[in-house]
C-alpha cells in the first residue's frame, strides 16, 4: 500500500478515503516535493475496465491515490463501508489544483488533448489564476506511443520543472501512461480525463441535481447517443451485476 490516505476497497478498487481538501493538499505536497506519483479518478467505466483487464487493475492497485470520481462508485463506497466520503472528481480537481498551485507557488503542466484546447486552457487559467505558473503543454499523437516518445515525454516534463501534471488522454490510456511514467516524471500526475474540454468551454457538465442523483451518465448519453449507447448499455449493466453480487456477498458474510 502506498503512503498517503487510507483506502476502502470497493468492488475490487482501493479507493482513497479523505475530504476533497485533503486530497488536493496531499497532491500539492507531493508536487512540491517532486515526488513521482499518479492519481486515478475512478468512475464506473474505469472500474469495469479494471475488472476486464488485469493490467489496468494493477495500475489502480499501484496508484498513489484512486479517488471516487463517479457517483455510483461513491455511493457504493459509502454504503459498503459506512462512510461519508466526498466525491473527488477530475472535473473538480483540475481547477482546485490550479488554485492550490497558485497559492503554493507550484507549476502546472498540461499533457494530452489537442493543441487548440490546450491554448484555450492556458489563456483562461492566466485570467482566472494570474499568478499560476504554467510549466508547459504537450499534445501527443492519438496513437500508441513508442518507447522513445515515452522517454521524450518524461524528459520534457522533467526539464520543465513541473510540480503537477494534469493528464487528459481518456480512460484507460491516461492511467496506463501515468503508471508507465512513474519513477521517470518527477511530479504528481493526475488523470483528469474530460476536464480539459470542460475547462476550455468545449463541453458541458450535467446539472448538479443530476450529478447528485447519479444521472450524469444520462446527461452524457443525451448529448452523444451514437457514440455512448453501447458503452453505457454494456458498462452500466455489468456494473449493476457486479454491485449486486458484491451486495449479496456482504449480506452473507463476505467482505
Amino acid at each position: 500500500m502506498n503512503e498517503g490516505l487510507p483506502r476502502a476497497r470497493t468492488l475490487g478498487v482501493p479507493l482513497s478515503v479523505g475530504s476533497f481538501k485533503e486530497h488536493v493538499e496531499l497532491m500539492g505536497a507531493w508536487g512540491r516535493a517532486h515526488r513521482s506519483a499518479y492519481v486515478c479518478c475512478v468512475n464506473v467505466h474505469m472500474c469495469m475496465e479494471a475488472h476486464n483487464h488485469a493490467d489496468l487493475a494493477q495500475v489502480l492497485e499501484n496508484a498513489d491515490l484512486a479517488t471516487a470520481d463517479g457517483m455510483p462508485m461513491l455511493r457504493t463506497m459509502n454504503g459498503f463501508h459506512n462512510l461519508q466520503q466526498e466525491r473527488v472528481a477530475g472535473n473538480d480537481l483540475m481547477p482546485a489544483l490550479m488554485a492550490e498551485a497558485e497559492r503554493e507557488g507550484l507549476s502546472i503542466y498540461l499533457y494530452g488533448g489537442k493543441q487548440d484546447v490546450l491554448d484555450i486552457i492556458v489563456s483562461r487559467a492566466r485570467s482566472q489564476y494570474p499568478k499560476l505558473r504554467m510549466a508547459g503543454t504537450w499534445s501527443p499523437p492519438f496513437r500508441p506511443l513508442t518507447p522513445e516518445e515515452m522517454d521524450a515525454d518524461a524528459a520534457r516534463i522533467s526539464e520543465s520543472g513541473a510540480h503537477i501534471v494534469l493528464v487528459s488522454l481518456g480512460c484507460p490510456r491516461q492511467e496506463r501512461w501515468m503508471a508507465a511514467q512513474k519513477g521517470k516524471v518527477p511530479a504528481v500526475m493526475v488523470g483528469v480525463g474530460g476536464a480539459f474540454l470542460l475547462y476550455a468551454g468545449m463541453d458541458t457538465r450535467a446539472p448538479k441535481w443530476m450529478r447528485d442523483a447519479s444521472l450524469e451518465w444520462l446527461y452524457r448519453f443525451a448529448l452523444e447517443p451514437g457514440r455512448l449507447w453501447k458503452r453505457y448499455l454494456v458498462t452500466n449493466t455489468s456494473f449493476m451485476w457486479l454491485y449486486a453480487k458484491a451486495k449479496v456477498g456482504r449480506m452473507f458474510g463476505g467482505t
